[in-house]
């Protein structure tokens, strides 16, 4: 029996991370927290958002925050997680900061995109308001 995980972890941009010696995983399904060891057997579950905490083989620790995923086990060494979104880090704390400021982020960005197709769409009834009234059609604004 291999003693080791294969670990691959990708997004649709990259691949997160690709580790040959991880000696335990961690995570966590609709069902609750679970672990993985090396001969594990074949499975396929649908992370929630969650952080995926992995032991290497000589004891260094690993931490990823997702987004939500599908992780797959195969051959009792071959473990695959995708998801939408990764940020990997080396320590909770520096993991939660960078956390929190990609989320302030991209609520600042989808803030700034509903702004954008609002005014989009205003100007879009105004143009049209403008060619349904009575007279004139070819009057610039």
């Amino acid at each position: 029996m291999n003693r080791h995980l294969h670990l691959v972890l990708a997004t649709p941009q990259q691949v997160v991370l690709d580790l040959d010696d991880v000696g335990a995983v961690r995570g966590e399904d609709a069902s609750g927290s679970f672990g993985i060891l090396p001969g594990h057997a074949d499975l396929v579950t649908v992370l929630v958002p969650t952080v995926l905490r992995w032991q290497r083989a000589g004891g260094e620790k690993g931490f990823c925050a997702l987004r939500g995923g599908v992780l797959r086990m195969s051959d009792g060494k071959e473990l695959h997680v995708a998801c939408r979104g990764a940020v990997h880090g080396d320590d909770l704390d520096t993991l939660e900061t960078t956390v929190r400021t990609a989320r302030a982020d991209q609520a600042d960005a989808d803030r700034r995109a509903r702004v954008e197709q609002m005014q989009l769409h205003a100007r879009a009834v105004r143009t049209l308001l403008r060619y349904l009234r009575p007279g004139p059609r070819n009057v610039a604004p």
